[in-house]
């Protein structure tokens, strides 16, 4: 499969599964927050945004399903983030691939994080959650997230009640949060996630995200009184996952004129 043609068109792709699950197109009303306290405390104030996913459900389903969100990193949608969905539906959950690039006209972040803000990125994850939740065929208690470098940052802003309650009220969470080699260079220092499970995985070779930070991030949530932990993958660096070979990004930055020194493998 081919990636660029993913990122280029994800919207208009027909994606169909092994297992016949075929992808049904779901448009995301969301916003492009400066920052985190426009998000939070001046909403009003955002410029408005529409982006857009695809949702999975496994073959059969009756009723309302769980369902897992899949979000990506700087590089956006990657066949690697469609075998984790399809591996989803294979278990019987739903999955929903959220493309946070392409209604931005954005095909990717690496050379310059700054297109659009991680608070936009956490907003967006809320912003799926709401339309999830009030379909008949989801689960609105039983909605997950899983993200990817920049995605796994998302889901752990999204996971923070200082964060969600602001956007969503106190009702609707998501309940589980898994984040593969997440940035966690933003954290709150109020660092509840009331009953939402987190699990964070990272490669200790990690070059493009800090395990250091990561480490520090999950204790906090664990002295908040969360249920949180991580898991360190030896001899692993970023994107392990992926399933490609190891290229180096020369461009890779985390922000404008700030490269990551030995920045080696996509997000």
């Amino acid at each position: 499969m081919n990636e660029s043609a993913i990122v280029a068109g994800f919207r208009e792709r027909e994606i169909r599964f092994a297992n016949g699950c075929l992808g049904l197109a779901i448009e995301v009303p969301t916003a492009n927050p400066r920052n985190y306290h426009q998000a939070i405390s001046a909403q009003a104030e955002m410029p408005k945004a529409v982006i857009d996913g695809k949702l999975f459900l496994p073959p059969g389903a009756k009723g309302p399903v769980p369902v897992v969100m899949v979000l990506p990193g700087s590089l956006s949608v990657a066949p690697s983030h469609l075998a984790h969905a399809e591996t989803f539906t294979n278990m019987g959950l739903g999955a929903f691939v959220l493309d946070p690039f392409g209604g931005r006209g954005v095909t990717s972040t690496v050379a310059n994080q700054t297109q659009f803000s991680f608070a936009a990125s956490a907003y967006d994850v809320l912003a799926a959650l709401k339309v999830l939740a009030a379909m008949p065929t989801v689960d609105a208690s039983r909605i997950g997230a899983q993200g990817h470098s920049r995605g796994g940052a998302a889901v752990l802003t999204a996971a923070a009640r200082r964060f969600a309650e602001p956007i969503l009220g106190k009702q609707l969470r998501l309940r589980r949060v898994l984040a593969a080699y997440p940035w966690c260079g933003h954290q709150f220092r109020d660092p509840d996630i009331g009953d939402t499970v987190v699990r964070i995985l990272i490669g200790d070779r990690d070059d493009w995200c800090s395990p250091q930070q990561a480490q520090g991030h999950a204790q906090a949530m664990r002295l908040g009184g969360g249920d949180a932990s991580i898991r360190l993958f030896a001899g692993s660096a970023h994107s392990f996952d992926r399933g490609t070979p190891v290229w180096r990004i020369a461009e890779a930055s985390v922000s404008p004129a700030r490269p990551t020194p030995a920045s080696s493998t996509a997000t």
